[in-house]
């Protein structure tokens, strides 16, 4: 077994727990400590008295327990530490003669990193700063491991995510921007409940791959002796429900894509997933409007928001733009006009647009001419609808325009966020779409769906005009946290492994 090293401070701290093992106040034998109050409570009760109206109260001793972050000595009699918890950070006062000499040589011994609780009574200092003021104390845990500094941080930004827990110890902005997540997720919830839609669980081993474009995960299920995909969506299961008998149902989870890792993209995320009976998709529109400026106000204060550098008014209606439209505007290619295999392929040869053996069709050409020249102009939340249907194997063709398709997504700052249809409900076009992804496959396509037999079979039970849709959530929150890549938002990222 190797033999660990530790830094002079490690040893330090080691040795000053022996000390305290020796003395029969072993920290890590404390089993519990009851909390009277948060400090979040404390601050908001408290802070608004002054320190005449704290010293008149007829006041209870209260306990409090956090982090040391700070420490600072007063003479050799007192010492003023402050600790945080989950939510706030406050001032303990501690004098050697409330709490004794051996205990406050004991307390002199004390880390930044200790987690301590205190008992005692509130006060404001001269500078009217709201504090405790002690009167005992109780390690609970010692800290072995040396914090970064409180205003430097933690310097090297891929530590910053391996070690989480150290980011959200030295960080108070990480520990909010993991709190409005949970915010997030729960509004998106309680609006979805109260329209009367389900959250419901689906399965994330798959035997077929389907209900999105992208490579996945493989693994064996060793009990059924047979490989299986880790989801790459929740759609097909989702519409089963829908087939059976639910009007609304939807899903938050997490999915597994093996692409690259990027500011934007990493390899396990979530999502949510909603399907909605007897809806088209421009009902998704308005709902993902309301979600996204619900889902802001319970973390900003304000519609505008900040993004990099840019700023977004989110209670602005969403534009609404078809895919032809978007490319005829920006650089005066009209794909409305009805076009041959080769007349697209000239086209994309005289835009310098590369096109795949999978791809040889008018519908990708369009959709290659949107990524290479439309997607990062666009600033302000766009609904880019319209899609063709070679790239829209779930959707519902348009009846006015058989090249496309009633879908649309999201776009806002060169960002996909949404992407949602109305979905094909009949089996017949259903196989035949499958039928052009397998095609798609064999011409290189590591991203086409499979033949899914059952699902075609749902289908043929009959599934009502059905509305789906699936926001990123993790993207969703970095818009609304400012936060600039998708590391900043998951608690635990995915990394390479460390030598």
């Amino acid at each position: 077994m190797s033999e660990r090293k530790f830094t002079e401070q490690e040893t330090i701290r080691r040795a000053k727990l022996l000390k305290l093992q020796e003395l029969s106040q072993n920290p890590f034998e404390v089993t519990k400590y009851e909390r009277s109050h948060s400090l979040n409570e404390i601050v908001s009760n408290f802070n608004k008295y002054t320190k005449e109206e704290l010293e008149s109260l007829n006041q209870k001793e209260i306990s409090i327990a956090g982090r040391i972050r700070l420490y600072r000595e007063a003479g050799n009699k007192a010492a003023f530490v402050n600790i945080d918890d989950q939510n706030d950070s406050l001032q303990v006062y501690v004098r050697l003669d409330e709490i004794g000499e051996e205990e406050f040589g004991l307390f002199r011994e004390l880390d930044l990193g200790d987690i301590v609780g205190f008992k005692g009574i509130l006060m404001k200092t001269n500078h009217g700063e709201l504090s405790l003021r002690a009167k005992g104390y109780t390690l609970l845990s010692k800290s072995l491991k040396v914090l970064p500094d409180k205003h430097a941080g933690i310097q090297d930004i891929e530590e910053k995510y391996r070690r989480r827990y150290v980011d959200l110890i030295v960080n108070p902005e990480t520990k909010k921007i993991f709190i409005c997540r949970t915010k997030i997720i729960r509004t998106i919830q309680n609006v979805l409940d109260a329209k009367g839609y389900m959250e419901v669980e689906t399965p994330i081993l798959h035997n077929i791959k389907g209900g999105a474009a992208a490579k996945p995960f493989e693994t064996h299920y060793n009990a059924l002796d047979t490989d299986v995909y880790l989801r790459i969506a929740t759609e097909l299961h989702l519409k089963r429900l829908i087939v059976g008998g639910f009007d609304g149902v939807y899903e938050i989870g997490r999915i597994f894509r093996n692409e690259g890792i990027s500011t934007r993209h990493n390899p396990e995320f979530t999502s949510i997933e909603l399907y909605v009976a007897y809806k088209d998709f421009y009902f998704l529109m308005d709902l993902t409007e309301e979600l996204f400026r619900k889902t802001n106000e319970v973390v900003n204060e304000s519609q505008i928001i900040k993004y990099g550098e840019h700023q977004l008014d989110l209670s602005k209606p969403f534009k609404r733009l078809h895919m032809v439209d978007a490319i005829k505007n920006l650089i005066g290619v009209d794909f409305w006009k009805e076009m041959s295999i080769d007349q697209a392929l000239e086209l994309a040869k005289k835009n310098n647009i590369h096109v795949e053996k999978h791809q040889q069709t008018v519908g990708h050409i369009i959709n290659l001419f949107f990524e290479e020249f439309v997607e990062s102009t666009i600033i302000e939340p766009t609904f880019i609808y319209g899609h063709p249907k070679e790239i829209s194997p779930l959707s519902k063709t348009n009846k006015d325009d058989k090249r496309f398709t009633d879908r649309f997504e999201l776009f806002i700052i060169g960002r996909e966020y949404a992407n949602a249809f109305s979905e094909l409900n009949d089996p017949i076009d259903q196989y035949e779409r499958f039928n052009d992804q397998i095609k798609e496959a064999d011409a290189g396509n590591d991203e086409a769906t499979e033949m899914d037999i059952d699902f075609i079979e749902a289908l043929e039970y009959a599934m009502p005009p059905t509305a789906g849709i699936g926001i990123g959530i993790d993207r969703l929150v970095m818009l609304l946290t400012n936060s600039e890549s998708i590391k900043d938002v998951l608690l635990f990222p995915q990394l390479k492994n460390k030598e």
